[in-house]
C-alpha cells in the first residue's frame, strides 16, 4: 500500500507538472504559471552541491511510466560519463514538500533535478553553457513533458546555475555517479572534483576591458595564475576570467575566498 500511495502521488505529481505553462513575471525571474520562487531562501552560496554517494536503485520510479499519451521506459543502468545536451527547466514552490517520483519529499532548496529515464538515483554534473557555471544534482524525479527538454532542476540548483531569471537556459549534464541494483563502485562513490585540476571563473564580460580589470584586481588581490578565455556564443563573444589550474581542497578554498572578496559572487568551478 505505501508503493502504491508513492505511485499515485508521483503520477499527479508528473500531471500537474506538465499541465503548467511558462510565463514571465514583473519580477523574481521567469517560471511556469502557478510556480515560481520563493518569498526568501537560503544564500546560494553557501548551500552545498550534492554529494555522490552509493545507494541501490530506488523501490519505485524506475518502472516505465506514461505522460500524455507517451510512454518512457527508464534505464535500468547508465555508465559514468554518459552525457546530454540540451534545455533545462526549473521548479519551485508549487510542488515544495510534495512527494517525488521516487518517494523523496521535494525540497525546493535542495540540489536535486528531474530526468524522464535516468536511473533513479544518479548524480549529475550539470553545465550552463551560456554561462559556464557548474553544479551537481542528484536526481530523485521525473520530468519534465513539455517543450523538449532535457532536465527540469530544483529552485537552488536553478539559482545557483543562473538559470532562475532566464526560466531556460542550455546545459550540458554529465553522469558522475549512478545507482544499480547493487551498491557503487568505490571509485563512483568516492568521486571529487578536488583530485582533478580545476580553473575557478569568477566573471564572464563581453567587453575585454572589463575582463582586463578584474585580472588586475585578482592579481593584486594575491592570486598569481590568471587566464582570460574567449569563447563564442550564439554569435557573442565573451572573456572568461578564470584562475588556476588548482588542485587540492585547499588551494581551491583559499583562492575561492580571495575571489569572492573582490567580486561579491561565488566563483563557478570549470574543468578542462
Amino acid at each position: 500500500m505505501r508503493w502504491c500511495r508513492w505511485a499515485v502521488l508521483a503520477a499527479a505529481f508528473l500531471i500537474l507538472a506538465g499541465c503548467s505553462v511558462f510565463r514571465d513575471p514583473p519580477s523574481g525571474g521567469a517560471y511556469f504559471e502557478d510556480d515560481g520562487p520563493p518569498d526568501s531562501s537560503p544564500d546560494p552560496a553557501l548551500v552545498a552541491n550534492a554529494v555522490p554517494r552509493a545507494e541501490p536503485l530506488s523501490r519505485i520510479g524506475n518502472a516505465p511510466y506514461t505522460v500524455f499519451g507517451v510512454r518512457y521506459v527508464p534505464m535500468s543502468s547508465v555508465r559514468v560519463g554518459y552525457s546530454e545536451t540540451g534545455e533545462a527547466s526549473w521548479y519551485g514552490r508549487k510542488f515544495h514538500g510534495r512527494t517525488t517520483s521516487n518517494g523523496d519529499e521535494y525540497d525546493m532548496f535542495a540540489m536535486t533535478a528531474a530526468h524522464k529515464t535516468l536511473p533513479l538515483p544518479t548524480y549529475l554534473e550539470v553545465r550552463n553553457l551560456a554561462n559556464g557555471r557548474e553544479v551537481l544534482v542528484r536526481v530523485n524525479d521525473r520530468g519534465p513533458f513539455l517543450g523538449g527538454r532535457i532536465l527540469d532542476l530544483s529552485y537552488m540548483a536553478a539559482k545557483k546555475l543562473g538559470v532562475v531569471e532566464s526560466g531556460t537556459a542550455p546545459v550540458q549534464l554529465r553522469v558522475v555517479a549512478t545507482a544499480t541494483g547493487r551498491e557503487n563502485s568505490s571509485s563512483k562513490a568516492n568521486y571529487s572534483k578536488a583530485q582533478t585540476p580545476v580553473f575557478l571563473q569568477a566573471g564572464s564580460f563581453r567587453l575585454r576591458g572589463n575582463a582586463d580589470r578584474l585580472k588586475a584586481q585578482l592579481v593584486e588581490s594575491g592570486i598569481p595564475h590568471i587566464r582570460i578565455v574567449t569563447v563564442e556564443y550564439q554569435e557573442n563573444r565573451y572573456y572568461r576570467v578564470q584562475a588556476g589550474p588548482l588542485t587540492g581542497t585547499n588551494a581551491i578554498q583559499k583562492q575561492r575566498t580571495i575571489i569572492i572578496n573582490v567580486t561579491g559572487n561565488e566563483p563557478t568551478v570549470v574543468r578542462e
